[in-house]
């Protein structure tokens, strides 16, 4: 059986479980099922709404569990979330940047961005928006996103024809060529973080380290590098809330001591990239804090609301 066949077979049971399983988080791309099934649908072997209903079907079912796990768990789901993507360092700060800026009408189009289309419903979820309106916008993105894929397979159904009379053929080969170039990219964004891990694999400071330097009134300069939906959950006491790009505009008087950066991110890679740069401008005593801050918050350490504003 080739893989038309097989599709015109189980096409649409292949297409739930494909869309289903992409959009729970598993690395299954279902564009080429979606663009296959425009194809057929083109070629009169699926029915176009029965395609379209299932993918929605599909896409919500993955979406309201993340929604409600977002509104249950908070950060802790978006954590999870994110130390599964490519872009670990990115992950919550893009993604908190999209719902900020556009809100709900962000989940229209967060198909189409590689990883958001996992964390968006979280993140709806974490805003507190109402179940009705996140099925409402949810739906319309599903639709969005797959009559979109699969309009371009019924467009360029003759060419897919051919194309899977190829991957007939030379699948396996085209599998094995896909699987290695996902691989060494992969390799490349570990090789990258541990050169910067290694950078600073000494000069961590952990919570308990820290709470002593308060309670022996040091006074250390605490930079909070998180995102300001982040920040509503509190922060270190004192602490000075500021982004990667802007940590260069951190005061030399401030700069001069003992500085400690945290953040959410796993394995502290924003604080770790921060404390390189004030490295470079020549910042001696600086160190990211160990698990961050929520390693802070479940040590049971004073949390404080709202954040110290950052020193203009």
């Amino acid at each position: 059986m080739n893989v038309t066949d097989f599709l015109i077979k189980h096409g649409y049971t292949t297409l739930f479980v494909g869309v289903l399983a992409e959009q729970i988080g598993l690395p299954v791309p279902a564009a080429p099922l979606l663009l296959a099934a425009g194809a057929l649908v083109g070629l009169h072997r699926l029915n176009l709404a029965t395609v379209l209903l299932l993918a929605i079907i599909a896409s919500l079912a993955s979406d309201s569990l993340w929604f409600f796990l977002g509104r249950r768990r908070g950060s802790t789901v978006l954590d999870h979330l994110c130390r599964l993507s490519l872009e670990p360092e990115t992950c919550v700060s893009k993604t908190n940047l999209a719902y900020t800026r556009y809100g709900p009408k962000s989940l229209l189009v967060s198909k189409f961005a590689p990883g958001l289309g996992t964390l968006g419903p979280a993140m709806a979820g974490m805003f507190g928006l109402a179940p009705w309106k996140f099925i409402l916008f949810d739906a319309g993105g599903a639709l969005t996103w797959s009559g979109s894929i699969v309009a371009l397979g019924w467009v360029f159904r003759q060419q897919l024809e051919i194309l899977a009379s190829a991957l007939a053929k030379f699948g396996v080969w085209a599998g094995i060529a896909l699987g290695v170039g996902l691989a060494l990219y992969g390799a490349f964004k570990y090789v990258r973080r541990r050169r910067i891990f290694r950078a600073l694999r000494t000069a961590r400071v952990t919570p308990g380290e820290l709470k002593r330097l308060i309670d022996a009134g040091e006074k250390p300069t605490i930079v909070d590098l998180r995102t300001e939906f982040e920040r509503r959950g509190g922060a270190i006491p004192g602490a000075i809330a500021l982004t990667y790009e802007s940590i260069e505009l951190l005061p030399a008087p401030l700069a001069s001591g003992e500085v400690i950066l945290y953040c959410s991110c796993p394995n502290e890679i924003t604080s770790v990239r921060a404390a390189l740069r004030l490295k470079r401008r020549g910042v001696q005593r600086v160190r990211p804090l160990e698990g961050g801050f929520p390693s802070w918050r479940d040590l049971g350490f004073p949390v404080e609301a709202p954040m110290a504003d950052a020193p203009g």
